[in-house]
This record gives structure tokens, C-alpha cells and sequence, in this order.
């Protein structure tokens, strides 16, 4: 497994790698969410490719850039037991040199959900996966479901700029009692973690409704956030269900819906979704 400190580095090593590449950007602190994403890249692709960098641009100024978990050693050695090929992990200033001032904004799809409660975030977002994809030249390039808003953002700007590359969208991995994975969980306390387990049960009540023929999405809606205040320890920043291509908010599910919610369990915001069927 080769390390690229730089983007010359990376750049270097794609020039002599010239077949298939699947790429899997993340920010670190791997759980088996970014491996199973890693595996997939794996089964598809002649080489993979991973990048690891906590992007500061699309951390808002109270939000938790500083302390969010780190550790390489361990994430290389996970890796590197994949049969990774190259692991990109760029500094900050190689990211954004001085005078950096162009920016990348998908319109639409942002300003809903977490657009609207982190200001900033998709502009940060977007401009970090438009540069990752310009060094890595990926052929395929895989992300998760739980980021769901993500997902589609990311989609719509390979489309609208003509990026040469397929996004693939891979299912959420849970842990067993539900718990979407994610480096965030690291910070919940043996209490917080057993009332994050909300999320997942808000969700499914939200899957069982529709399959028993429920189509009053306001309904569904409340019927989630009551599950959810019922645990003292979260607080609801948004619980929505929404066209699964747009995030317009819906008062009939009469398309492809998407049920998703951001809740606070102490100190830790979680996100979670599922796609309503």
C-alpha cells in the first residue's frame, strides 16, 4: 500500500496506475461503514484508492473541527488489511494554499435539511469532492447512505460539471441494536449511546406506517418526533420526510420519499434516514 502525503505524490503514482480506479473520500477514524465502501471499491475496480483529510471548510465556527477523532496509525493499518492500493492524506495547506479562492456551490438540494442548519456545510463539501475528483480521477467513487443529502448533492454536481466518474450510493451499515455508524458515536457516553438508538426506532415506526398503508406524511412526521421526545436526551433539529430526489418536503407520499432526521443526543448531533418504499 502506497501513502501520498501530497497531491504531486498522488498525482505521481496515478500517472503509473492507469486502469480503473474506485475511490472512497473520508475523513478518517474508519468504522466498518467506510470498509464495507472500501470492499465494494474493491470488488469493482482494478485499484482503490482512498483519501483521508478532515476538511476544515465544511465545519461551521462552533461545530467540532478541532475535536473530531483522528487516528492514522490505526486507519492505515485497516487499510492496508483491505488490500488498499493507495491512501492519499494531504495536508491542509497542499488543500488550500495561500490566496485558494474558488469555491464550488450545488444550488437546490442544499438549502434544505442540513443546508439550512449548517450554513456553509455543502459549499465545504462540494468544493473538497470537486478536488478530491480532480486528483484522484476516479472511475467509480463510493459514499454512503446514511449521508443521504450528501449523496445527492455530490451526484448533482457530477452531472451538472460533466465529471467523468459514477457515484455509487451504498446502504447504511448499523450497528446490531440499529445505530447508523459513524466516528461521531465515538463521543456518546454508555447512556447516550443506548438513547441514540431513538434515531433507528423513529425511522423503522416511519417504514412500518407506510407499509401498513399510511400516505399523510405530516402524520408520519409527528409520529416520529413523538418517539423521539420521549427520550430525555435528544433534541430534534429537523425530522423529515421529503422527495427522495429533491428534499422538498411532502404532505403526501406519493413518490419516492425519504424519511430523515438530525437529532442531538447530549452534546453529539447524529443523522439518520431511510428510504421510504
Amino acid at each position: 500500500m502506497e501513502i501520498a502525503q501530497t497531491i504531486a505524490e498522488f498525482k505521481s503514482w496515478r500517472k503509473r496506475n492507469l486502469g480503473s480506479v474506485g475511490f472512497v473520500p473520508t475523513m478518517g477514524y474508519l468504522h466498518e461503514g467506510h470498509l464495507i465502501l472500501v470492499r465494494q471499491a474493491r470488488e469493482e475496480n482494478s485499484k482503490v484508492s482512498v483519501s483521508i483529510f478532515v476538511n476544515p471548510t465544511q465545519f461551521g465556527p462552533s461545530e467540532d473541527f478541532k475535536a473530531y477523532p483522528r487516528d492514522t496509525e490505526r486507519d492505515l493499518a485497516l487499510l492496508e488489511k483491505e488490500q488498499v492500493d493507495v491512501v492519499l492524506i494531504p495536508s491542509a495547506e497542499d488543500m488550500y494554499p495561500q490566496g485558494y479562492n474558488t469555491w464550488v456551490e450545488v444550488e437546490k438540494t442544499t438549502e434544505r435539511l442540513e443546508g439550512s442548519h449548517r450554513p456553509g456545510h455543502f459549499k465545504g463539501v462540494a468544493t473538497v469532492v470537486a478536488k478530491l475528483f480532480n486528483i484522484v480521477e476516479p472511475t467509480k467513487a463510493y459514499f454512503g447512505q446514511k449521508d443521504a443529502q450528501q449523496a445527492l448533492v455530490i451526484k448533482k454536481m457530477v452531472a451538472d460539471l460533466n465529471m467523468n466518474l459514477e457515484v455509487i450510493v451504498v446502504p447504511t451499515v448499523r450497528e446490531s441494536d440499529g445505530l447508523a455508524m459513524s466516528s461521531r458515536n465515538i463521543y456518546l457516553n454508555p447512556q447516550e449511546r443506548q438513547a441514540a438508538t431513538v434515531l433507528h426506532k423513529a425511522l423503522n415506526q416511519a417504514q412500518q406506517l407506510l407499509q401498513k398503508g399510511e400516505k399523510d406524511a405530516e402524520l408520519i412526521r409527528q409520529v416520529m418526533t413523538s418517539i423521539i421526545t420521549k427520550e430525555p436526551l435528544a433534541a430534534i433539529d429537523y425530522v423529515s420526510i421529503a422527495d427522495a430526489q429533491t428534499l422538498e418536503e411532502l404532505s403526501q407520499i406519493d413518490r419516492p420519499a425519504i424519511a430523515s432526521l438530525a437529532v442531538r443526543i447530549g452534546k453529539t448531533r447524529l443523522i439518520d434516514n431511510t428510504l421510504l418504499t
